[in-house]
């Protein structure tokens, strides 16, 4: 029930059950949104206006270039955090110190999307002006709202989405078939009672069971569940005794809400008391949830008897999680007496009833895990119950932080480890709970403490899971809400001096940083003082003082781990290490540091560091000039990031992998100029390692080529020699000619090959430097959504500047930029896996990326390990798939298939229709059009439109 299940990734919700026939208000809302840029969906709870928010979106989003995002707004409670919810959704990382709407309005400012925001009621003036900044300050975005009141904006459109239409009972029934009330109750029945279908014999019933319940969607989808144990007119004689009821108890409700309630309220008592309980304490969890968590929530367990240990219970090589807070959890016999003691197998009972029953819907989660999720309407019914116990609300609320922070805390002890994937599904999944378990805490007296608690505890989340501004919010609060000198306190300082991501947050992140090292020595925690020095350095670093970022991190690793210390600080220490050594061209030095770091990562199965590492040993190679292994491991590394969705990184890696593209471009020629290696004129080592190369070139030995010229200067031709000696002495035998003539064709031969080579050669290069372009575009959009200006850092711009320089001067300006605005417009997750797609063996790599759009299932995986791991066995990792060379624009390979699609495309572009045209003939977005005439140029070898109409005209 309820129809479809919310995507965390800001996609459009899945839908679980069938759609009923709505196509008055689809077109309606269609038409809305063609002239209108703010549309709200009004209607009361249980009408459908999430579905059908979902179900206009899906229409339109071809004429969205930058997609649709769906905003999830009913667990947030804090209005703080729409803008960053809404970042979130759309992907962006902002570090900036500007307030979060001004951030995220900047962001959007040239992007063409949809906006979905559901859920706006509980949140109306975080909403109007989230809207509002948006409709003033960008040109491209619209916006579509559900919510059971208007935002009051004058540039809104209001849409009523009414119940579903109803038949006269006692009208004529011939028809009734096609009410999408009647279709919606049948199709219910039909899922618990197989076969059921609308006859001539209970139309006229099903039709005033429909009547009674208002055609609200949600009423009648809790009504057929009823279906299971009663008749249609027995479903219908009950259902009136309880409307009846509720009727004489509250005569000033809107009849819609007294439905509604009449049917929630039925589905309440028909539920057993354990399942009553269980609904009533569930009703505390904002958003979907997992059985765990039911039953840590729902039991009356105590927290030492969960699953998996608490969390003192620490391997050797995590660090320790802060003390217990100084509040102890509600004692049990405060429970109001009407509510039974709960275990774990009580819960799981009641969970699988209320599944059953519909009041929960079961989804599956990416990992392929099973979470459960109440309905909005239902939450509150919950809730409302909830409170009439006092104190219950309280204590529910105090076991849901309490598992919070254990679960924040496992996951922290487990994350340098084979697990962090698991870890960044679960948390994200988790998300609006955990807002939840830090809001109870800031906001109840006597809890605070462990707000700061669990805040800090889940630094690896801001940090490595692309959540930094929101960590900076749920820090700022508890720091100030926590003034006390204690461990915790000295953490949560580190941390939001960790997550200062801006050039004007770097001072005030390094104050924090030396604020936590005080503190913790003076407190005698060794680990958290490491830890802020860890940030101290980092900031140094990212503030171009290289020389005392070296010697800084240089006393960090040479102090060695002290006890409590995170491994996954630790590991970061000598991964800065490494960076700065490589920053002053001294690249042996921090290959080493590299290499041993590796060995730690290894022995843990450890991923995130692991990447950073891989992009250590790729910018060290880079200084070397050993394009190849830098390569490999830029790749390498871009593909562990994205298992963890480590955004900042992937885009300091697309930047390095751009630069590295762009030398091996040149490599052969000798072009490599010894530009600035991610630290401008420090990296005095950077020579590209082709010298050897170059010296051969200008002895004219390209490829081998030179001997093949040698031989072809002495006329000494495969034997023509001789042959043209027997020419000379007048030998005019039809043998001797043959054999001439053989001599000076295999000379031709020889010098068409060399000539076939050179033009590979260029096309390779060529091919080098549009990947190039491509990945500075791909990397500029993933920095647009963090920081455009790279924290400010020269030594990190310096890497792009030089990338591009190269590129740019080798395509020339315009295919240059062609090629970068291909990168520009794919997401994120589409330009790395252009990026890895070297490393699939059975796909041809292809010289422009994919046009943008969802991932296409025939390319490579990015989670599939790449075969040229530089660990991995001899001959385990196939040789790169060069660029093949372009084929002749006058004939095209005959193995060339356009898809029909883009044939009719390559068909128009013949006709002389330009994009916007071809969009408008085909019914399909400009963008989309664009991508199809990109993809023809690319499969069939050619630069211009031009080309296309000739190769059209020649099939005819």
């Amino acid at each position: 029930m309820g129809g479809s299940a919310p995507s965390r990734d800001g996609h459009l919700p899945v839908e679980t059950t069938s759609f009923v026939d709505r196509r008055g208000e689809l077109a309606e809302g269609r038409e809305l949104l063609a002239r209108a840029r703010l549309v709200t969906l009004t209607g009361p709870g249980g009408v459908g206006k999430t579905r059908l928010a979902g179900r206009i979106a899906s229409r339109v989003a071809r004429a969205f270039p930058d997609g649709v995002r769906f905003v999830h707004l009913s667990g947030l409670y804090d209005p703080e955090l729409v803008p960053l919810a809404v970042a979130d959704t759309l992907g962006l990382r902002d570090h900036s110190a500007r307030p979060a709407l001004d951030a995220l309005v900047e962001r959007l400012r040239d992007r063409r999307l949809l906006l979905v925001v559901d859920n706006c009621e509980h949140l109306l003036p975080a909403c109007a002006a989230l809207a509002g900044a948006l409709l003033h300050g960008t040109t491209g975005v619209r916006i579509l709202a559900t919510s059971r009141h208007r935002l009051g904006l004058t540039e809104e459109h209001l849409m009523d989405v009414r119940p579903l239409p109803v038949p006269d009972p006692d009208g004529d029934l011939s028809a009734a078939d096609g009410y999408p009330a009647l279709a919606l109750f049948a199709d219910r029945a039909a899922a618990v009672v197989p076969g059921f279908r609308l006859t001539a014999a209970n139309r006229a019933s099903v039709a005033r069971l429909c009547r009674r319940l208002d055609g609200l969607p949600l009423a009648i989808e809790l009504a057929a569940v009823r279906m299971r144990v009663l008749g249609v007119d027995q479903l219908l004689a009950r259902l009136d005794d309880r409307y009846r009821l509720l009727s004489a108890g509250s005569p000033t409700a809107a009849p819609r809400h007294q439905t509604l309630r009449a049917a929630v309220t039925w589905s309440h008592e028909l539920c057993g008391e354990v399942e009553q309980g269980v609904w009533a304490r569930l009703s505390v969890l904002p958003a979907s949830f997992d059985l765990e968590t039911a039953e840590a929530v729902c039991g009356d367990a105590d927290a030492g008897e969960r699953p998996g240990g608490g969390p003192g219970e620490l391997p050797e090589g995590s660090a320790p999680g802060p003390p217990t807070s100084p509040h102890p959890p509600p004692d049990p016999a405060s429970r109001h007496p009407g509510t039974p003691p709960l275990q774990p197998y009580d819960v799981l009972d009641a969970v699988a009833g209320l599944v059953d029953k519909s009041v929960l819907c079961r989804e599956t989660d990416p990992a392929g895990g099973v979470r459960f999720r109440l309905l909005d309407t239902l939450r509150e019914y919950g809730l409302e119950r909830l409170r009439e116990h006092p104190g219950e609300e309280h204590a529910t609320r105090t076991r849901l932080r309490d598992w919070m922070q254990h679960r924040a805390a496992t996951c922290e002890r487990d994350w340098f480890g084979p697990g962090q994937s698991g870890i960044v599904t679960r948390l994200r999944a988790d998300q609006d709970t955990l807002r939840a378990a830090l809001d109870f805490s800031l906001t109840t007296p006597g809890e605070a403490f462990a707000g700061l608690r669990l805040a800090g505890t889940l630094w690896f989340h801001w940090h490595a899971c692309g959540a930094p501004r929101e960590g900076r919010y749920w820090l700022d609060r508890a720091l100030a809400a926590n003034p006390e000198p204690t461990p915790e306190r000295a953490r949560a300082l580190w941390v939001s001096g960790l997550l200062a991501g801006c050039p004007e947050d770097l001072t005030r992140g390094r104050h924090r940083a030396e604020q936590a090292r005080d503190l913790a020595h003076r407190l005698g925690d060794a680990a958290e003082a490491a830890h802020a020095d860890y940030v101290i350095g980092v900031i140094r670093l990212f503030s171009d003082d290289l020389e005392g970022a070296l010697a800084h991190f240089r006393a960090g690793v040479d102090r060695g781990r002290v006890p409590g210390g995170h491994l996954s600080l630790v590991g970061l220490d000598r991964v800065e290490l490494a960076c700065a050594l490589s920053f002053l061209g001294r690249a042996d030095e921090a290959i080493a540091v590299c290499e041993e770091t590796r060995r730690l990562c290894a022995g843990h199965g450890e991923q995130w560091v692991l990447s950073y590492v891989e992009r250590m040993l790729a910018l060290a190679h880079t200084v070397k000039g050993d394009w190849e292994r830098a390569e490999r491991h830029g790749r390498e590394a871009l593909r562990l990031k994205l298992a963890v969705h480590d955004v900042v990184g992937m885009g300091l890696t697309l930047d390095l992998l751009a630069r590295i593209a762009a030398e091996r471009g040149g490599r052969d020629r000798g072009a490599v100029d010894g530009g600035g290696v991610e630290g401008g004129g420090r990296d005095r080592g950077a020579v590209d390692g082709g010298g050897r190369d170059r010296g051969l070139a200008d002895r004219g030995a390209v490829d081998g080529g030179g001997r093949d010229r040698g031989l072809a200067d002495r006329g000494a031709v495969d034997g023509g020699g001789r042959d043209r000696g027997l020419a000379d002495r007048g030998a005019v035998d039809r043998g001797a000619h043959d054999r001439a003539t053989a001599g000076r064709g295999a000379g031709i031969a020889d010098g068409e090959a060399r000539d076939r080579r050179a033009v590979e050669r260029g096309a390779q290069d060529r091919g080098a430097h549009e990947r190039a372009a491509v990945l500075l575009g791909g990397a500029d959009r993933a920095w647009a959504d963090v920081d455009p200006g790279r924290w400010g850092s020269a030594a990190l711009n310096a890497t792009r500047r030089a990338a591009e320089d190269r590129a740019r001067r080798a395509l020339g300006r315009t295919a240059f930029r062609r090629a970068y605005d291909r990168g520009a417009a794919l997401p994120l997750v589409d330009v790395v896996r252009h990026a890895l797609g070297a490393c699939e063996p059975a796909v041809r790599r292809r010289t422009t990326p994919p046009a943008p759009g969802p991932a296409r299932a025939t390319g490579p995986s990015p989670h599939a390990p790449c075969p040229a791991h530089p660990g991995r066995p001899p001959g385990a990792a196939p040789a790169l798939l060069p660029h093949p060379p372009p084929p002749s624009p006058a004939a095209p390979p005959d193995a060339v298939r356009l898809t029909r699609r883009e044939a009719q495309v390559a068909e128009l572009v013949a006709e002389g229709l330009a994009n916007q045209q071809i969009a408008d003939r085909l019914v399909i977005a400009r963008r989309t059009a664009e991508g199809h005439v990109e993809r023809i140029l690319s499969k069939l070898g050619f630069s211009n439109r031009s080309q296309i109409a000739a190769w059209v005209t020649a099939q005819r």
